[in-house]
């Protein structure tokens, strides 16, 4: 590895191709050529058609469905590059996936996220940016440098340019493991915050017990780091519309994976309005009026950017 490869080139997998494109254009270059594919049992191919020997190469790929084909899908990149004598390699992950295994809950459960930092490190890669971790001690698990960027300032500037100056606004905690999150992005707004206190039978599902705090009147902003099903975040809407007494909802999180039923939940849920960040693309062919897309692309590309030049990353945290 070297400290400072002698240019940057930029590489991306098939799982957020608009998003590395986005980087590119906001960076003033153009996607590394190369093709990503599979053989007809499946397996996945990689092929690098440019040199980068001695080069600074970022690896854009998010972990999202299909998971196991998008994770592999990288390792094979970064195994490729490393064996064509990149200078350094990064691998920009807006969304790691496999994060919510993050301890043991229970015996002979795994740490998935552990398993695929090892695999991450193993491949290759030099580096890791990524956006939102789900648990920030996932960092840990890297033996290599991290960089977890935050989207909680983009989220601000749209609430914030949205409701400046409207003391009717408040912020709700989906859940008391968002609570810090949820907290930072209020006091970044001048707003005040709110809990809904549920209890989780299981995977995939919630059941709503009470809230903390007095939402009645008020307009709020649900804010959590990412959207699987939706039955948690539309339980949550609900409860505060009902039980609450709150006038309306609004929603924001990084990662939308809007897996199974998610898209026709939020579709007949109480949310006015859901945003995202384009960490995972919107699904293909789905029309949802009530999600918007937030760009995260000048934010990965000056953090690229800032990682070529050696320069601190911690501005951008802010």
């Amino acid at each position: 590895m070297i400290a400072h490869g002698k240019d940057i080139k930029i590489f991306s997998g098939n799982s957020n191709r608009p998003l590395a494109e986005a980087i590119c254009k906001e960076l003033g270059t153009v996607l590394g050529n190369a093709e990503v594919g599979a053989f007809s049992d499946g397996e996945n191919f990689v092929s690098i058609y440019e040199t980068v020997r001695g080069s600074d190469v970022f690896v854009v790929q998010s972990t999202c469905g299909p998971v196991n084909d998008n994770l592999m899908e990288m390792l094979i990149i970064i195994d490729a590059l490393k064996r064509a004598s990149a200078g350094r390699i990064t691998a920009v992950v807006p969304y790691f996936g496999y994060a919510r295994q993050d301890r043991k809950t229970k015996p002979r459960d795994p740490i998935s996220a552990k398993l695929v930092a090892n695999l991450i490190t193993r491949a290759g890669a030099d580096r890791v940016l990524t956006m939102d971790l789900h648990a920030s001690q996932i960092q840990g698990f890297f033996d290599i440098p991290v960089d977890n960027l935050l989207g909680n300032p983009i989220f601000t500037q749209y609430f914030h340019d949205r409701f400046a100056n409207q003391d009717d606004v408040m912020v709700v905690s989906p859940d008391v493991g968002s609570v810090a999150r949820a907290r930072a992005f209020a006091q970044k707004l001048g707003m005040s915050l709110a809990i809904v206190d549920k209890r989780r039978q299981k995977a995939n599902s919630s059941e709503v017990m009470n809230i903390i705090g007095e939402v009645k009147g008020k307009r709020v902003i649900l804010f959590d780091d990412m959207v699987d099903t939706g039955g948690s975040l539309c339980g949550a809407a609900q409860a505060l519309v009902e039980l609450g007494g709150a006038t309306k909802v609004y929603a924001c999180a990084s990662h939308g994976v809007l897996s199974g039923p998610a898209i026709e939940r939020i579709e007949k849920s109480v949310i006015e309005e859901l945003i995202f960040l384009d960490t995972i693309p919107p699904r293909p062919g789905v029309i949802c009026s009530k999600l918007k897309y937030l760009s995260v692309a000048s934010l990965f590309a000056e953090a690229i950017e800032r990682i070529y030049e050696e320069v601190s990353v911690s501005k951008l945290f802010v």
